[in-house]
């Protein structure tokens, strides 16, 4: 049903702390009804949710200097903070997931993460397909239309393999079953590939299969993950403030292995500040006009038959 703004916005809201209650249950207790109360917490919210509809505070403002900012997934150790950030600044981000290896064990999209996905759901946020297994373009085939790849999670992280055309669009329609079951939304018919190593021959067989591909502006290289000692937290801030402009795509991860320094939330929550002081909004990749057609074209709907399983060959 639909209700008043502020009413409707309450149950969202509501919704949304039972979701994360459910994933501070799960993750932080050992009794053995934790999973259960965690479930069924997790079902109230979404049930509550069905019942709203999300109200975007800036949806209805004027969006003059729009910026799309977008977040890879990474270790995960870095994305509670962050989502708490986005609400408190009330920015809407779309999210490109893979299943990578977690900080606290597990991977990115397995149920333990359920509810934390579920809940940026129910904020307003998107999802597009970063490729499951967080598959690296290597090298086209010509020969046989595929590609020389490298997965850096699930089953053969690290193997050099072959995957045919089909089996790269498995690999990318995997990302958006698995976090449309997640969050039962629909992910955007887009996709971002691991690096942002593409070849033309890739680009249109994922097309093919229904998904166009984001990358990312020069300005919108928002480096966190570049060495810290090289590239501290200060210089990486005062490079964006400087350099994003108007219609720039923005890009990070939820947490990068490597960097020392977290570029989360220590360089997060200024950014957002100065951009908005600024002058700027943030919307979602739904909104950028070079992919409304697109999307609107290959619009997804929950319940699509699930992706067969990538075989790939060695070599």
């Amino acid at each position: 049903m639909k209700v008043g703004r502020w009413f409707d916005t309450g149950l969202m809201l509501a919704a949304m702390n039972l979701a994360r209650l459910s994933t501070v249950f799960h993750q932080r207790s050992s009794h053995p009804w934790a999973w259960a109360l965690a479930l069924i917490l997790s079902a109230m919210g979404v049930a509550m949710a069905a019942q709203t509809t999300w109200v975007d505070p800036g949806a209805a403002q004027p969006c003059n200097k729009p910026l799309y900012l977008t977040f890879d997934t990474g270790h995960m150790g870095v994305a509670p903070l962050i989502a708490q950030v986005l609400e408190q600044h009330q920015v809407r981000v779309t999210f490109f997931v893979a299943d990578e290896p977690a900080q606290t064990g597990g991977s990115s999209l397995s149920p333990a993460w359920a509810s934390w996905w579920r809940a940026r759901a129910l904020a307003g946020h998107q999802f597009a397909s970063h490729t499951l297994d967080h598959v690296y373009w290597k090298a086209d085939l010509p020969q046989s239309g595929g590609f020389r790849v490298k997965p850096s999670a699930g089953a053969h992280s690290g193997e050099v393999s072959r995957y045919s055309a089909q089996e790269y669009c498995q690999a990318v329609e995997a990302a958006a079953h698995r976090i449309e079951e997640l969050t039962q939304k629909p992910a955007l018919s887009l996709f971002r590939a691991p690096g942002g190593k593409t070849s033309p021959q890739l680009l249109a067989s994922a097309r093919a299969c229904g998904f166009d591909h984001v990358g990312w502006s020069d300005a919108g290289f928002l480096g966190d993950e570049l060495p810290s000692q090289a590239y501290p937290n200060a210089l990486l801030l005062k490079k964006a403030l400087a350099q994003i402009k108007s219609g720039d795509i923005l890009m990070a991860h939820l947490g990068i292995w490597s960097r020392k320094d977290p570029w989360a939330p220590a360089v997060l929550e200024p950014l957002l500040e100065g951009l908005h002081e600024r002058g700027f909004c943030f919307r979602t990749l739904d909104q950028q006009p070079q992919y409304q057609a697109w999307i609107a074209q290959h619009r997804r709907t929950l319940g699509q038959p699930r992706p067969a399983e990538s075989v790939s060959t060695g070599g």
